[in-house]
């Protein structure tokens, strides 16, 4: 049962295979590259420069959206029905862009991690990190995402950054189950004496 830790454990994972495949085949010949985790204030400075640009060649992890799965919710609120717990499935929908020096490092960064997602599009057991307080049954599914080129550049300009090559990823279904069952339901019975009939 994954808890409310579930969103930063899953983005977390994802981090995590990513700088674990750099480390074994770095996808820069003579360079660590590196997978981070991004904010919103890690795109644009009030000077314009990106707190990302290092010399080490970078790919960012941005979380841009969270949005209920339209296809589980019905399907686990049942389920939230009938064991008193609530469970939340979600969608988080990501955004992986590339931090270089050069175009060229750049394209490389961004090609390799796309191929290591293609590769391993199923996040499970130990590809979890176990921060998310995950069930053994758990497992997490990281695909493109579709998002068209208009609403990438309208991203960016509502970050107030400069667009950067990016490309959307969703990770898929997230979920957040409650630590305990809901209280149940109390039922009033008011009890009292029944007049007496006298003969």
């Amino acid at each position: 049962m994954a808890g409310w830790r579930a969103i930063s454990a899953a983005a977390k994972s994802i981090e995590g295979l990513l700088n674990a495949h750099f480390a074994l085949d770095p996808p820069i010949v003579g360079r660590n590259a590196k997978a981070i985790l991004a904010r919103t204030d890690d795109f644009q400075t009030g000077t314009g420069q990106s707190l990302i640009v290092a010399p080490t060649p970078t790919i960012s992890i941005f979380l841009y959206r969270i949005d209920f799965n339209k296809t589980m919710r019905a399907a686990w609120s049942a389920v939230g029905s009938q064991d008193g717990r609530m469970h939340l499935p979600l969608d988080l929908h990501l955004l992986l862009t590339a931090w270089a020096d050069n175009a060229e490092h750049e394209y490389q960064i961004l090609g390799a991690a796309m191929q290591i997602l293609e590769a391993t599009p199923i996040l499970s057991g130990p590809r979890l990190d176990p921060a998310g307080d995950w069930a053994t049954n758990d497992a997490i599914q990281v695909l493109l995402d579709d998002m068209s080129t208009e609403t990438l550049v309208q991203t960016f300009d509502a970050l107030a950054a400069d667009f950067r090559l990016s490309v959307p990823y969703v990770a898929r279904v997230v979920r957040i189950d409650a630590d305990t069952p809901r209280s149940p339901d109390v039922t009033t019975v008011v009890t009292g004496l029944a007049p007496s009939s006298t003969p």
